[in-house]
């Protein structure tokens, strides 16, 4: 085997350098603004959360930790946090049950696919005001000759036990509220769930009717365990969605209390109570949160694709 002389080792570096440099060069700009604009904005604003910047005057001299610490005995904010949870457990839950419903109805192959696949997909091109606006109509929690959207319907059809207060329930408010929400993302769930169904090889479910299984079967031990990576992406999707959830609730509620989110809290702290400190404590422990449900699905993704 014929070894390399040192002449052609300046050579080789040269040839690598030609491969790779145009391609750094294309993406530079993305990788400097993302530098700047995401990792620098996330360092700024942990700088911040430890500063004593709790008015407007400017202040980033460090005090440490002492916000965090306040935030642990802030009523509002552990009650934000637990209205949040509720919030995302409903709207998790919902926009998977549902769209895995109407992307079995789709998944057959059904006469006017294309037109009930935009129907279903429609809720998603609103945005999140839009919508909050219709359903804060919907949801209108007024009594009685002042009640409106559901509350009516409930009462002209017989059903007056189903009128509610809706999102000021002091209970399930909170479940209420993701109603919105599930409306809107339940079709881009479905999209996600139908294209799942159409990856899986057909071989794999006429094997399994050879060996007797009926199609319930078929379902649960063939197509169901193939969707669990779609079933995943959908859950960090719409996980990461309902933490930052801030415009919905606006909409639907404004800004009060019982409807109350760590996004609200954090808004209110910063351009009504300037307390830059504060609010930036709350971005972060946010920031965290999300972290904490995208990064294991980032490090599982890239595991998978080394194999």
């Amino acid at each position: 085997m014929k070894r390399s002389s040192p002449r052609d080792r300046p050579r080789r570096g040269r040839a690598r350098a030609r491969t790779w440099l145009p391609g750094l060069l294309l993406i530079s700009p993305s990788l400097i603004a993302v530098a700047v604009f995401v990792y620098g904005m996330i360092g700024y604003n942990l700088k911040v959360s430890v500063s004593k910047w709790h008015s407007s005057v400017k202040d980033t001299s460090y005090e440490g930790f002492k916000t965090y610490r306040d935030l642990m005995d802030d009523e509002r904010f552990t009650q934000a946090w637990q209205n949040l949870l509720t919030f995302t457990v409903v709207f998790i839950v919902g926009t998977l049950v549902m769209g895995l419903v109407m992307a079995l109805l789709l998944e057959k192959g059904a006469r006017g696919e294309g037109f009930f696949r935009s129907v279903y997909l429609f809720p998603m091109a609103i945005s999140f005001i839009a919508s909050g606006i219709v359903w804060r109509w919907l949801m209108n929690p007024a009594p009685g000759d002042r009640a409106s959207g559901l509350n009516v319907l409930f009462g002209r059809i017989g059903l007056d036990g189903l009128q509610n207060q809706w999102w000021q329930d002091p209970d399930w408010g909170m479940a209420a509220m993701a109603m919105p929400a599930i409306w809107q993302m339940s079709g881009y769930v479905m999209a996600l769930f139908l294209a799942g169904f159409r990856g899986i090889p057909e071989e794999l479910r006429e094997a399994a009717r050879v060996d007797g299984a009926g199609e319930f079967q078929v379902y649960r031990h063939v197509v169901f365990p193939q969707l669990r990576p779609v079933a995943l992406s959908a859950l960090i999707i719409v996980g990461h969605i309902s933490l930052k959830v801030f415009d919905l609730i606006v909409a639907v509620a404004g800004q009060q209390i019982i409807a109350d989110v760590p996004a609200i809290y954090m808004w209110q702290a910063v351009f009504q109570g300037y307390d830059y400190a504060k609010g930036a404590a709350i971005a972060t422990c946010l920031l965290l949160f999300v972290a904490v449900l995208v990064v294991p699905y980032l490090v599982h993704t890239f595991r998978q694709e080394k194999r």
